[in-house]
């Protein structure tokens, strides 16, 4: 087990709560810049499997293991299934549709010879007549007219064109739980191998599809955590079942967009990190959140914008996709991403006021909501935590503390997990007694907490077992 001794190089206030998740790709694939990206501020990296090689993965991968040894810093490691591979497929040029105008479209097709709009998936197994087809990512939308023989034949409602390889969205069509393509299965395999810390599934539709994938990973011997990207319009009909059954949560809301409208996104991000945090788990809003920086060294004040309603309305953790991936700028929009949180944070405090159901609180929340209440009370500089699976991270964090969450474990796995938790800092250590304890005092010894600073410990009678955490204790550092 590789313990993590360093510390942290700022005082216990100037951590950052809203965390940071950046995509590699060919813009940063090399050791010395996954390494640039987690110095500037990344605290997990996702691997999106809809591109690259299984060669160029291990060799990322190893990247990021080396750079979190090095650094003694946990560091996630996100899987990103790539899901059902809903795209047009190969043509030469470009087709020009116009409104009225009905089109056909079957798998693997020959548009020269047959007049037939080849796509990558075959939707005649999925489709149905009524249903809605939105082109090349929405810019041309259709509706089915018929389904035979393989063929599917819509009707067009808009002038447009269409480009090859361009995406497919459904917004009205049940996969019926089959979201796992041959491809995904094959991927998962290799993700649990390469023991990969969360494996995010694409294209979500109901809590099935989750509970698959988590059967999956148990009999494979994973104990990986599973993010439900929430993308489609059947997953937003089925929010509460999902959030309560999945580990996390991504607000993929370039897709999102499509299925549902533009105008809705905004209200079911907030409904998703609203859900997150009653059920205790990370959500991490996603697309296009600087995508101005991957031709530009700037972001818009758009861009900043989102940002900083994301970080206000309690989200866990921002995610760069193409900006750290195969933008010019890679360093520098993780760079402005973590100005953004701090200053947000440091000017407009979060203040969680979303609207809590009566239900019965579990023991373990009640410790929880305890712990948060009596540090804002005392006004402690930081909340220390043991935990051994996470679980009292997560629901102390779900309480959005404004102190600082320092979280002890001996599990690296754990450690790694929890670096998208909002507000928490995780450290390695041998389960024993007074682990909160004793870390406080190497915290103060290394000038991350200073005498006088008051902190509430969480800890357990019997370190190391899971679900015993029963001890507050309130400290002044001498």
């Amino acid at each position: 087990m590789e313990l993590t001794h360093t510390a942290p190089s700022v005082s216990s206030d100037e951590f950052k709560h809203t965390k940071i998740v950046a995509t590699v790709g060919p813009a940063t694939n090399s050791y010395e810049l996954i390494l640039e990206l987690i110095k500037a501020g990344a605290n997990a990296i996702r691997l999106n499997f809809s591109h690259g090689t299984y060669e160029e993965r291990d060799q990322q991968i190893a990247w990021v293991r080396q750079v979190s040894h090095e650094l003694a810093k946990p560091i996630a490691l996100i899987q990103d299934l790539q899901g059902p591979k809903i795209r047009l497929g190969d043509f030469d040029g470009v087709i020009p549709v116009q409104k009225g105008q009905s089109l056909r479209f079957r798998k693997n097709a020959d548009y020269v010879r047959e007049g037939v709009i080849p796509t990558q998936y075959d939707l005649s197994k999925k489709v149905k007549r009524g249903e809605r087809v939105y082109l090349y990512d929405g810019k041309v939308r259709t509706t089915v007219s018929s389904v035979s023989d393989g063929v599917v034949h819509v009707r067009v409602e808009n002038d447009g064109i269409l480009i090859a390889r361009k995406g497919i969205n459904l917004p009205d069509t049940d996969f019926e739980g089959d979201i796992l393509t041959v491809r995904d299965r094959k991927d998962i395999a290799y993700g649990v191998e390469h023991d990969f810390d969360y494996v995010a599934l694409s294209f979500v539709q109901t809590a099935k599809d989750i509970k698959t994938l988590k059967n999956m990973l148990v009999t494979m011997g994973s104990d990986a955590k599973v993010i439900a990207k929430i993308e489609t319009k059947a997953a937003t009909e089925n929010l509460e079942e999902i959030i309560e059954e999945a580990d996390a949560t991504m607000v993929a809301r370039g897709d999102l967009a499509i299925e549902t409208e533009p105008e809705s996104v905004p209200i079911l991000q907030r409904k998703i990190i609203n859900l997150g945090l009653e059920y205790g788990r990370p959500s991490i809003v996603a697309t296009q959140m600087l995508a101005s920086m991957a031709e530009s060294p700037e972001p818009t004040r758009a861009e900043v914008s989102d940002i900083a309603t994301a970080v206000l309305i309690g989200t866990d953790a921002v995610m760069l996709s193409d900006e750290t991936a195969a933008g010019k700028y890679p360093i520098k929009a993780v760079e402005i991403m973590k100005r953004v949180i701090h200053y947000t944070q440091d000017n407009a405090p979060l203040d969680s006021v979303y609207a809590k159901r009566d239900r019965q609180m579990s023991c373990q929340g009640a410790i929880s909501k305890a712990i948060v209440s009596l540090a804002d009370t005392i006004n402690a500089a930081a909340i220390v935590a043991e935990t051994k699976s996470g679980a009292t991270a997560l629901k102390v964090a779900a309480e959005r503390p404004k102190q600082p969450l320092i979280v002890v474990t001996s599990s690296q796995r754990v450690a790694q997990q929890l670096t998208i938790l909002y507000g928490s800092v995780t450290f390695i250590r041998h389960d024993e007694h007074y682990q909160a304890a004793k870390l406080t005092d190497w915290l103060k010894l290394h000038k991350v907490l200073k005498k006088g600073d008051v902190v509430v410990t969480a800890s357990g009678q019997r370190p190391g077992v899971v679900g015993t955490t029963d001890t507050i204790k309130v400290r002044a550092l001498d």
